[in-house]
């Protein structure tokens, strides 16, 4: 027999709920999993977007403090590094989204519907359960049982994350910008 491989070992689900009970289990259960789902593709769509962020580079200078004529670009790179590290970066957010894919799958399969045992309504739903060319006859209902909930646990997941961002970012100095102004000068020996 192969061993449970559900996370957290959720208790089996009544699709459609029968009792008050019932609902309860349902609705946290799903709104639990859509908060998960919420922040681990989140924290995974940072990392990948943040990842070449990782890359530096450092710069000699010296050439453009020189006597004249500085040829251009002065500017000379030395080294360029942290690739490896925008990499693992890159995988890692790629990770996080292949687990927030996989927590939805299993709320597709929690909703699952029983299997047919009748042998007759096995061969009626063969021939007339499915046409996928017509929406009328998609799973519209085991859909909604499998992201209804979920959906409001990720909208309200997002809705805290974007409040505290707001909230931090309005509480932040606001810096006046520094301006830089590049100048230069040329001498010449008058005479010559």
């Amino acid at each position: 027999m192969i061993p449970d491989m559900r996370p957290w070992g959720r208790r089996p689900l009544t699709i459609p709920p029968n009792s008050a009970q019932a609902w309860i289990n349902l609705a946290a259960w799903e709104m639990w999993m859509g908060i998960l789902i919420s922040i681990v593709a989140g924290v995974g769509v940072v990392l990948v977007a943040t990842s070449p962020d990782r890359i530096f580079t450092i710069s000699d200078l010296n050439r453009c403090y020189g006597p004249p004529p500085v040829p251009i670009p002065c500017e000379q790179v030395v080294y360029r590094g942290g690739a490896l590290n925008a990499a693992f970066s890159a995988l890692c957010g790629s990770l996080l989204i292949g687990v927030a894919l996989w927590l939805m799958w299993e709320l597709w399969s929690a909703v699952e519907p029983k299997p047919i045992t009748d042998d007759f309504l096995r061969l009626l739903h063969d021939s007339f359960g499915r046409r996928w060319h017509n929406p009328l006859t998609w799973p519209w209902p085991r859909l909604l049982w499998a992201y209804g909930f979920p959906l409001v646990g990720a909208t309200v997941t997002a809705t805290i994350a974007i409040g505290a961002w707001m909230l931090v970012m309005s509480s932040a100095p606001v810096r006046t910008p520094t301006v830089h102004v590049d100048t230069s000068q040329s001498f010449r020996i008058n005479g010559q």
